[in-house]
């Protein structure tokens, strides 16, 4: 990739994860507070935005017609925190889906930073920026710089999402749901936007061709 391409690309691909992640967190939480303020019950409400957050993943997949590692990951994580709701019909289940999510993404991030031939945040990328995703492939399999930054990026990714999901726990079990629904996404708004700024500064870094990392 050329410096002349290399940074629209790298905008291009910062806003699509921008994006994705902006409505990975903004959907679900307001559609929360949208119902509980219509007099709708914790449980429902948070069952809603749980479901609003699936079919989230579930139409990226569709409209890309392929089912990605991350993608693959969300929804089986989804579908894990449908069941224990159902099973328990407990709010705080729903709440605590979060710190689930959060905590399996992270640990498969780390997994696949240490042992994988494909590290997840390459995948991440590929689904939020889906036109782009045959260069992203190209670029993970023919510059070494390239590889060694999805394997760094994954692995900090890793330990921030499990490192924001055990801070999650106390703030579901000993604040009231309401309060604890705020301050758990503004806990993920925190810890995610810190993560995507460490990684913009840090592809910054890798394509400027620092030996950092």
């Amino acid at each position: 990739m050329s410096a002349r391409t290399a940074g629209p690309a790298a905008r291009a691909e910062r806003g699509a994860l921008l994006r994705g992640l902006g409505l990975d967190v903004a959907l679900p939480v307001g559609a929360y507070y949208l119902l509980y303020s219509l007099g709708v019950g914790d449980w429902w409400a948070l069952l809603a935005a749980s479901a609003i957050a699936a079919a989230r993943v579930a139409w990226s997949a569709v409209r890309t017609r392929t089912l990605n590692p991350f993608a693959t990951v969300m929804l089986i994580v989804y579908g894990v925190g449908f069941l224990l709701a159902f099973v328990t019909g407990d709010a705080r289940t729903l709440l605590l889906r979060t710190s689930l999510i959060t905590g399996a993404v992270g640990a498969v991030f780390l997994v696949t930073a240490v042992r994988g031939r494909r590290p997840l945040t390459l995948a991440a990328m590929q689904s939020f920026a889906p036109a782009r995703a045959d260069a992203i492939e190209h670029e993970y399999a023919t510059v070494p710089r390239a590889r060694r930054g999805h394997r760094v990026s994954s692995a900090v990714w890793g330990v921030g999402l499990i490192g924001e999901a055990l801070l999650r726990l106390p703030v579901v079990y000993l604040l009231p749901v309401p309060v604890a629904v705020g301050l758990s996404e503004v806990m993920a708004i925190v810890v995610l936007g810190g993560l995507a700024g460490w990684n913009i500064w840090y592809g910054r870094l890798m394509r400027a061709g620092s030996p950092a990392g």
